[in-house]
């Protein structure tokens, strides 16, 4: 359907044609603009478009006279018109609900976002997939998602049940299978070849992860019909995938910044059309005080991306790669009238955004509000625990008498990335117990859903907490809530305090909480404005610093231990796991 009718194709088409001929006036016209086409790379001066029912007509010289009084003229005054900028892979369910996120990334001409939404399946399963894409639903620009594949360390959260699974695919807004890591599906295509098969069936696409995978593995999982990644770290990673014919989506966002490394590619005079500017996620005060999209684009054409190249990278080629470039990702006849004006195609700052035909920003200031959404209550009550924990919850008991036992620990080999060692370690009254001093402190997960109130216990060390506790929801590719600290009653207060807001992020301190972010809606998002959020995220992160913790987002660092693509050794409510074998690690070596 085309927006704002209820047309059928063969109607809204005819009225498409009219409007082109001149026959019917059109809805909305730009004068005077110097419009890039992104098929020839061309910059088309004293050139104008003609919209109507949120879709392009015409483009090309004489527009002034598809207009009547009721029409809308915009005279570019000689600024460039270059197609609304498309996000292919994000996760947009990270603090802020969709309408407080649109409410900062529309400005900037961000007209199109892909997400993620598998946050929402390990909360609440498909309910929890589908109230959020009913928050994405008409909205002024457009949101796209792809299905979960439900990796997981936790054979309690890995694979997507096969109804549920169709039950998306038949969904238009979902686009194909989202990232589905190239360990576990080398470990254990029982899982998930099935999965494949059905969205392949689809049409749809199989959207890749390849960190760290060797040139034969790589071969490997991309044989399974994988077209897409955005790990590649560097500019020979990158020229790899190109060449097996994968898109390589180049991310530069709040996780991991890429851009500059992988820039080097533009000195190799390759074809660029399979690469695309991500943002992988974005976090509230980044997306706040940076803005989006248009962001990517700047820094690219700053780091010597030809401009054209760079403003494909978020246009056309992810159009491509989703194929949806029939409907976005150009300024042409027939393509949904996404587009912004910029002073020139080397200067990103939008000073009109339209999406769908309707101007929705200017000059950096919102016109169209989004649309709220009233989620449902299971969405608020998805992280209770069946009752609250206490510090015995949390003992470590060692296996045989002793004054000593062999432990296996997650060492932090950096902020994100783990190794497995083994380390002697005193048993006090039949426990083992942290030991700030030499840095080693308990780390745990806790089911939520499958399994409510299952719990392992771990040892971490290097993460730097002396004191207190740290618990949060939304841990990475499980359903479990996660903890580190010093002490086991902290431990239980921190997990007892997330489990009462129904999510978010705690700090406890001798048994006080001194930083909290209450994430209740699918345990990763809340309600509360950008600036509120934004407060209580410096609150935590300070809180966490007087614990001890001085890595960058510890956060991010406390959420990744539970993750199946960040080496080496994971935890989650069944103990450890080793991400080279996929096989779970005994506590006790």
């Amino acid at each position: 359907m085309d927006a704002g009718t209820n047309d059928s194709f063969g109607e809204a088409a005819a009225r498409l044609m009219d409007a082109a001929l001149g026959k019917i006036p059109a809805d909305l016209v730009v004068i005077n603009a110097r419009v890039l086409n992104v098929f020839t790379g061309e910059l088309l001066d004293n050139c104008g478009i003609c919209v109507k029912d949120g879709k392009i007509a015409y483009v090309g010289p004489g527009v002034e006279e598809m207009a009547d009084a009721d029409t809308r003229v915009i005279d570019a005054g000689g600024m460039s018109l270059i197609p609304g900028f498309i996000d292919g892979h994000t996760h947009m369910a990270a603090s802020l609900v969709p309408e407080e996120f649109l409410k900062y990334a529309m400005t900037g001409g961000t007209t199109t976002i892909v997400t993620e939404v598998f946050e929402g399946y390990f909360a609440a399963g498909l309910a929890g997939v589908t109230d959020y894409l009913a928050a994405c639903s008409e909205q002024p620009i457009k949101i796209f998602a792809t299905a979960p594949a439900m990796v997981s360390i936790s054979s309690l959260s890995a694979g997507i049940d096969t109804e549920d699974l169709q039950a998306l695919l038949s969904r238009p807004e979902i686009l194909g299978m989202g990232e589905a890591y190239w360990q576990e599906v080398l470990q254990h295509p029982d899982r998930y070849m099935a999965a494949f098969e059905m969205v392949r069936k689809s049409g749809k696409t199989l959207e890749g992860h390849t960190a760290g995978a060797s040139e034969q593995k790589l071969a490997a999982y991309l044989a399974a019909g994988i077209s897409s990644c955005h790990e590649p770290i560097s500019a020979e990673e990158a020229l790899s995938r190109l060449r097996q014919g994968l898109y390589v989506m180049i991310r530069e966002g709040s996780v991991r910044k890429d851009l500059e490394a992988v820039s080097e590619i533009r000195h190799k005079n390759i074809d660029l059309r399979r690469a695309a500017l991500v943002s992988d996620g974005i976090t509230p005060e980044a997306l706040s005080r940076s803005g989006y999209m248009e962001t990517l684009v700047q820094k690219a054409i700053d780091l010597g991306f030809a401009p054209v190249d760079a403003i494909r990278m978020a246009t056309l080629n992810v159009a491509e790669h989703f194929r949806m470039d029939l409907q976005i990702g150009s300024v042409a006849p027939g393509r949904d009238a996404d587009f912004l004006l910029v002073p020139d195609i080397s200067t990103i700052r939008a000073r009109c955004v339209v999406s769908r035909g309707q101007v929705i920003a200017e000059n950096g200031k919102l016109l169209v509000p989004p649309r709220p959404h009233v989620f449902s209550q299971t969405a608020y009550n998805t992280m209770r625990l069946p009752r609250d924990l206490d510090a015995a919850d949390f003992a470590v008991t060692a296996p045989a008498p002793g004054p000593v036992q062999r432990v296996r620990v997650m060492e932090m080999v950096t902020d994100l990335v783990t190794r497995e060692k083994i380390m002697d370690l005193p048993v006090v009254n039949g426990e083992i117990a942290a030991d700030p001093e030499n840095d080693i402190a308990k780390a745990a997960a806790v089911n939520f859903r499958q399994d409510p109130g299952r719990c392992f216990t771990g040892l971490v060390k290097g993460f730097g907490i002396k004191a207190g506790a740290m618990a949060a929801s939304g841990a990475w590719d499980t359903s479990d809530l996660v903890a580190a600290g010093v002490n086991d009653a902290d431990m239980a207060a921190a997990i007892n305090r997330v489990s009462h807001n129904s999510g978010g992020i705690v700090a406890v301190k001798y048994g006080r909480v001194i930083g909290e972010l209450p994430l209740p809606v699918l345990g990763v998002m809340t309600e509360q404005p950008m600036a509120n959020i934004i407060e209580a995220n410096r609150e935590v992160k300070s809180a966490a610093k007087s614990l001890g913790i001085a890595f960058p987002d510890p956060v991010l660092s406390l959420l990744t231990l539970t993750g199946a693509a960040i080496p080496f050794i994971r935890i989650c409510e069944q103990g450890l796991v080793d991400l080279k074998t996929g096989q779970r690690l005994d506590l006790f070596a």
